[in-house]
């Protein structure tokens, strides 16, 4: 019966209209738009019966031919699908359907939340759930596998931290993995302790988590057609018509395939595997063909090469700033991730690296620099977050157009913990936006869904202010480091399909390209950052047919 009501849900709600013939979309005040960021305005477009733009008008002039349908937009602000260049599909999806502790403000609230999650589902044989941030609660500590034992003792509880990179676990979850006091660190993880013993607190940091990720009872396909079916929606709602789904398993593949299949599939993702195995089962001696009419593409592999700020596993070049003696964690040595680098470039498979400390910026660009001499012509390296950088490496970023995949979010929701982790003498190069495009990277932007919320606006606010949404802090968090409105639509726009090997089938709204857009209440470029975080995304296109608000 819940795969029924689900598969019913999906028909109704993405039911494309009715197939197009050549279909005039007039009235419009359109945005089309470069990977470099120029503009050009427009105020009809055609689109053809395959979804693509076949002309593009200015005010007063008519299409070349006859046209079949008129779509009249009065007047609407009409600008280029956003492309999200950062998410976790999958992950988004399945965590609308555990507990969200994102909201938390508090140790005590969390436990209270958790305690009334377990006796909401008495018949769950694990609880799961995601989005704690010790630093949002003033903790000044990890919590402990004591204090959910305290709540929930009868079944394993395992909760994510906001970022992905540490889980919390309690003791039932312990044991289920086998994590014991004789338990060593893992390579590329830790395992936090009680005091100064061997006994492990609860909290397991990248790697470490492998082992109870292992022991939860993976998601039934049916979880996954509605975990995707939500993850499509979100995004829709958000006018998001493509990501860059980065550590794409063999099973989400799978799920993906069978939505194109079935043809509710209509947000177009653009693949990473998250290892070289799954890769090389996906796409085999190459990235994929795009599939579903550019829907779909497994193009590259994303590899973990350093942890996060938040968990202290960002590696950095010298101590963090509250904890000296650690320089966070290798999650992949330097010769793993040369070795992984070769053999994707062997068969062109694009390369997009985690790296988040100055340290692991400046080995991913070693990186790069080495496995460019060995494989020549473009590649599009992609840097993942490059969120602590070293002054001294941004012109690095350059010499080989390095594509840096960056989430302006962060910048609002991690300064004050970057400045506590890292110090403030040590943030020259902190979500350095302004200087990596100066040069000569390309921004690629994008959220880090589940880690961020998705909500694009707010990065385009973001973006040009260096504040967050309480207008914090007053002129801007090293205000130099903005960039222009039209740098930052880019990123969240043509610059995101280039940055996928995409440009020419999406991204701009130029002719040839399918008509992916976006209709809002405001002009994105005319428009300052405090009205940009209540500009309303009204109506989302893909390839000429509307899929929000649903048909």
């Amino acid at each position: 019966m819940k795969r029924l009501l689900l598969a019913s849900a999906i028909a109704l709600a993405l039911a494309p209209s009715p197939a197009l013939a050549d279909t005039l979309f007039e009235n419009v005040d359109g945005i089309s738009i470069t990977p470099e960021g120029k503009v050009k305005r427009f105020a009809a477009m055609v689109v053809n019966d395959e979804g693509r733009i076949t002309e593009l008008l200015d005010f007063g002039d008519g299409p070349e031919g006859k046209v079949d349908y008129l779509e009249d937009m009065k007047g609407a602000h009409v600008v280029p699908g956003f492309i999200d260049s950062h998410a976790h599909v999958m992950g988004l999806g399945l965590g609308t359907m555990t507990l969200d502790l994102s909201q938390t403000r508090s140790l005590e609230e969390a436990l209270a939340l958790i305690a009334d999650y377990a006796a909401k589902y008495p018949e769950r044989p694990w609880l799961l759930g995601h989005g704690w941030n010790q630093e949002q609660w003033g903790l000044g500590r990890y919590p402990t596998a004591a204090e959910l034992d305290a709540v929930v003792g009868d079944r394993p509880v395992w909760l994510s931290r906001i970022d992905g990179h540490a889980g919390w676990a309690n003791s039932a979850a312990l044991a289920a993995a086998e994590i014991t006091a004789q338990t060593r660190d893992p390579a590329g993880g830790r395992i936090l302790r009680l005091g100064n013993g061997r006994q492990p607190a609860g909290v397991l940091i990248d790697a470490a988590m492998a082992p109870v990720d292992q022991a939860v009872p993976p998601p039934l396909p049916e979880d996954r057609e509605q975990a995707l079916f939500a993850a499509q929606k979100i995004f829709f709602e958000h006018g998001i018509t493509a990501v860059a789904d980065m550590g794409t398993s063999l099973a989400d593949w799978m799920s993906y395939r069978r939505a194109g299949d079935a043809g509710w599939l209509q947000m177009r993702i653009m693949a990473y595997a998250g290892d070289l195995e799954e890769m090389l089962l996906i796409g085999g001696t190459g990235p994929t063909l795009w599939l579903y009419d550019d829907k779909l593409r497994m193009g590259g592999i994303k590899v973990w090469l350093d942890g996060a700020l938040g968990s202290r596993g960002a590696r950095l070049k010298t101590g963090y700033a509250d904890d000296p003696a650690n320089l966070g964690i290798d999650v992949t040595s330097g010769t793993q991730l040369r070795n992984i680098m070769s053999r994707a470039a062997l068969d062109d498979f694009q390369v997009a690296i985690h790296a988040i400390g100055d340290a692991a910026n400046d080995e991913a660009l070693a990186a790069i620099d080495e496995l460019a001499a060995e494989y020549p012509g473009e590649r599009r390296w992609r840097i993942e977050h490059a969120q602590i950088v070293d002054p001294a490496d941004i012109a690095r970023f350059g010499q080989h157009g390095v594509i840096a995949s960056m989430q302006p979010v962060h910048m609002a929701s991690d300064r004050l913990m970057a400045e506590v982790r890292v110090g403030p003498d040590r943030l020259a190069g902190a979500y350095a936006w302004r200087s990596l495009a100066d040069a000569g990277a390309l921004l690629a932007f994008g959220s880090d869904a589940p880690v961020e919320p998705v909500d694009v606006l707010a990065g385009l606010a973001t973006a040009i202010s260096r504040q967050d949404a309480a207008g914090e802090p007053a002129g801007g968090w090293m205000p130099e480091q903005r960039v222009t409105r039209e740098q930052a639509l880019a990123a969240y726009t043509a610059a995101g399909a280039y940055a996928g090997y995409a440009e020419g089938r999406f991204g701009s709204l130029q002719v040839g390209e399918r008509a992916d857009f976006v209709v809002l209440d405001n002009d994105p470029l005319l428009t300052s950052p405090e009205e940009l975080r209540t500009t309303r995304v009204l109506q989302t296109w893909v390839a000429g047919r509307r899929v929000f608000p649903a048909q």
